[in-house]
């Protein structure tokens, strides 16, 4: 080796421990970029599974907190009011819309147009990219075909839930969270005051039996407790994949009726949030076809909101385009929700 070689091989040598010095500095810093916290309001198997499945094929490490059935949304959207100052969070996954939208009226979302969602529905989308609907729930009748088994006298509207002749016979979750409470506050809007205020003094008459959430409404039909209850198709088809005798209405499908409510999943990622490009790697996979796929063929039976994306196997939940859907304003009724809300959760 000539002096000059033996020269070079010493200097590299000497910069070695420099450089893993540069590398492991740089180590921690990217692995902590790789950490997303979501928030997840949507039930945890269904959703923990595709969030694994988009950690691997990210390499991000997803931390997920998810809420309880009874504090469905209620909690987790709390925990990014309080958390404003120093936000933990950096991207919610609600199993609804109007909170989501509530969230970014108060400036608690960040703009972030993913290119993954410019095939939804402008409808569902946030003009101003702070949040994106994607695979939606209906709101849905599920009857006890044991107790009811003749189809005609199967309840076919939202109305059914004040008529006398099913007085302490029906049920509905309390209106304080999740669905139900973007349902009726919604249904306060199309209604107008005077009929939405008969509407719950009539539920109130009637006995309408208050469960603690849709899947507790679920269980009462299921189990023959009532012979039908409002709740979302996801519950309805878990019920019905189980083996158990239950039947699904889309309400209000005659002509003049409002429709049936189509609620969608939605994602937004929190002002402030820790590891902003990761979370809008993550937010690009939630919002794709994949995902509503993916939803679709699970057990929660979700219905896309893509009409190139197939909907349930099930025929008894069809898909957008082939019901009459209820027309709602998602920006309205997040505007409602705060409202209706502290109203519900006193008289109810």
């Amino acid at each position: 080796m000539t002096r000059t070689a033996f020269a070079m091989l010493f200097a590299a040598t000497l910069l070695l421990p420099a450089c893993r010095r540069s590398a492991d500095a740089q180590g921690p810093s990217q692995a902590a970029d790789s950490k997303v916290l979501v928030y997840v309001a949507l039930d945890e198997e269904f959703s923990r599974p595709v969030l694994d499945r988009y950690g691997k094929e990210l390499g991000i490490t997803i931390q997920q907190q998810h809420d309880t059935e009874a504090a469905k949304t209620v909690g987790l959207v709390s925990a990014i009011k309080e958390e404003r100052s120093a936000p933990r969070c950096s991207v919610f996954w609600n199993n609804e819309l109007a909170n989501t939208v509530s969230l970014a009226q108060a400036g608690l979302l960040q703009p972030y147009v993913s290119p993954g969602a410019a095939d939804l529905p402008a409808a569902f989308r946030d003009p101003e990219g702070r949040w994106t609907g994607f695979a939606a729930r209906a709101r849905i009748l599920i009857v006890n075909t044991e107790l009811l088994p003749d189809p005609a006298t199967w309840p076919r509207s939202y109305r059914d839930l004040i008529d006398p002749k099913w007085r302490g016979r029906c049920g509905v979750a309390r209106p304080k969270t999740g669905t139900t409470l973007t349902h009726f506050a919604a249904l306060r809007l199309l209604l107008g005051e005077a009929e939405f205020a008969q509407f719950l003094t009539g539920i109130e008459q009637n006995e309408v039996k208050l469960l603690s959430g849709n899947g507790a409404a679920m269980r009462e039909v299921r189990d023959g407790k009532l012979p039908w209850a409002f709740t979302d198709t996801d519950d309805y088809h878990v019920a019905k994949q189980k083996g158990f005798k239950v039947a699904c209405v889309f309400p209000d499908q005659h002509e003049g009726g409002i429709g049936t409510m189509l609620i969608p999943n939605s994602v937004g990622i929190v002002t402030g949030a820790p590891n902003l490009a990761a979370a809008q790697r993550l937010v690009d996979k939630i919002v794709s076809a994949e995902t509503e796929a993916l939803l679709a063929a699970a057990d929660g039976a979700q219905i896309p909101l893509r009409a190139s994306v197939a909907g349930p196997k099930d025929p008894s939940i069809p898909s957008v385009g082939k019901f009459r859907a209820m027309a709602w304003d998602p920006t309205a009724v997040g505007r409602e929700l705060a409202r209706s809300s502290a109203e519900f959760g006193k008289r109810f």
